[in-house]
């Protein structure tokens, strides 16, 4: 969508249209305005609370790394370049998550780099409907192992003090255990299937396909089960009973995100904003510097 801010001031365009785009975010799931040439961080937040007619939210209990600015605005996911992130919707193996995402580009990569997203309920009527049943049975159950390997969890909860961590995971049904001094292994079961609040769609609404260690590659996967073995993994998925997710069911769900995924180069100043229930996200591969921040808003849960 093409932005005419005609000398406006790119909040002023924002406070003007909110009603527009949160309308076409129920309707299509995603937009991408090009146009309001948004050109630092601050500015960013801004926009994204005035569109979304709400504070931005405090990412904790996060998966992946990333630098908070300020103001509740962050880094998009700082994996190298060379690597590809699979699709997702933010925060779906937790109980709680945003309903609203933007992400803004400050800086396009000379090449690659694109943010691609997929429709979560194509996804989900895609994924034939006997493994459909079994998830929304079973559900989904993530462990996450926090040591050496992947985020510390200080980072993830964004705290050194283990009596707050403890409170977090209390608050939201993560079961805990402390292992040794310094180590922490944490659980959820949550459904893989959701109905949107305003839609009342269902949608395919997990992170199995990519906390399981396979989402890794056969080496990288090899290499972690002979150093850690399956308990000690940093992050890994089951069916909540926790039984084997099996391989060739995640080979269906994620060739079911290819089929769907649809991506468009990025501008400098291009706003992207995704309804986080109705369509997935990730990264391409790219090359040269490459700067996007992302902000999230209106928290749900189940």
């Amino acid at each position: 969508m093409e932005v005419a801010l005609e000398g406006q001031r790119a909040t002023h365009w924002a406070a003007e249209h909110a009603g527009q785009i949160d309308a076409l975010l129920n309707a299509n799931g995603a937009v991408m305005l090009r146009g309001l040439n948004i050109m630092s961080s601050k500015q960013f937040g801004q926009v994204l609370s005035t569109l979304f007619d709400a504070e931005l939210l405090n990412y904790s209990y996060r998966s992946t790394p990333r630098t908070e600015l300020k103001g509740n605005v962050y880094t998009a996911t700082e994996y190298h370049p060379d690597e590809v992130i699979p699709q997702h919707n933010e925060h779906a193996y937790s109980n709680k998550w945003a309903m609203r995402l933007g992400l803004c580009c400050l800086l396009p990569p000379q090449a690659g780099g694109e943010t691609p997203i997929a429709d979560s309920r194509e996804v989900f009527k895609r994924i034939p409907q006997e493994i459909r049943e079994k998830f929304a049975a079973k559900k989904v159950k993530y462990v996450r192992n926090y040591g050496d390997i992947d985020l510390p969890w200080s980072e993830v909860f964004q705290t050194t003090d283990k009596r707050e961590v403890e409170q977090y995971c209390f608050n939201n049904q993560l079961d805990f255990e402390w292992i040794g001094e310094h180590r922490l292994r944490t659980s959820q079961v949550n459904p893989a299937i959701a109905r949107h609040p305003k839609t009342d769609e269902q949608v395919w609404f997990n992170q199995a396909h990519l906390f399981h260690v396979s989402s890794l590659g056969e080496e990288t996967c090899a290499q972690l089960l002979s150093a850690c073995g399956e308990d000690g993994l940093p992050r890994n998925a089951f069916y909540g009973d926790g039984e084997p997710l099996e391989p060739e069911v995640l080979d269906i769900i994620r060739a079911a995100y290819d089929d769907t995924t649809l991506y468009t180069p990025w501008q400098k100043g291009d706003l992207m904003l995704v309804d986080n229930m109705l369509f997935t996200h990730g990264r391409r591969p790219f090359s040269g510097d490459r700067k996007v921040l992302v902000g999230m808003a209106r928290e749900y849960g189940w």
